[in-house]
């Protein structure tokens, strides 16, 4: 899915920036004084992009504006579908796990991201621990949100996350490095009374 929305993506840029600059290019040289040929949109310097008549032409027709609607509506959807698949980081589905004779294997990836939030998990301080893998399949990258227990020294926690559960992910994986971008939160917890 990931590799077909980067080819839709890579092809619709191209067509979009393809369209913009012919008609962009045609527009300037015409408006420097280029005699366009016969069937051209543009018949002169001071000719406008759509006259009076062809902008009022279908007005009165009962298809036209449900039609002009339909078609913004469609292409703001795709726009917006474009947008959020676009933006979103996606999950990494697997990773790719040298094994020394030339072939490798793969590893799900939500297998490696449950291996490394049970281990996170059970870290001293550490309430519960979420874990994703982004990034590409031989180059994964973790994004680690911990929820700290009461009175837990934040730098404490970080430091074995990232000597015990990121390095025993890494090295089970064959990995040469596993960047963490790791977010930590307190929980909450009562006021307690000092006596």
């Amino acid at each position: 899915m990931r590799s077909v929305l980067r080819i839709v993506n890579r092809v619709l840029i191209g067509f979009i920036g393809l369209v913009l600059f012919v008609l962009g290019g045609s527009v300037l040289a015409v408006g420097l004084g280029v005699r366009p040929p016969s069937w051209w949109i543009h018949d002169g310097r001071h000719d406008v992009l759509l006259s009076i008549a062809e902008r009022t032409r279908w007005r009165d027709q009962g298809w036209w504006w449900p039609v002009v609607i339909a078609g913004l509506a469609v292409l703001l959807l795709l726009a917006l579908w474009w947008l959020v698949a676009v933006v979103r980081r996606r999950r990494l589905a697997e990773v790719f796990v040298d094994t020394g004779d030339g072939a490798g294997a793969l590893l799900r990836g939500r297998a490696l991201e449950g291996v490394l939030a049970a281990e996170s998990s059970r870290l001293g301080g550490v309430d519960r621990a979420t874990v994703r893998l982004t990034g590409r399949r031989g180059l994964p990258e973790a994004r680690v949100r911990l929820l700290l227990e009461p009175h837990v020294d934040p730098g404490h926690a970080l430091r074995l996350l990232t000597v015990e559960a990121l390095a025993h992910a890494r090295d089970s994986a064959g990995l040469a490095a596993l960047p963490a971008e790791v977010r930590l939160r307190g929980a909450k917890h009562r006021a307690e009374r000092v006596t």
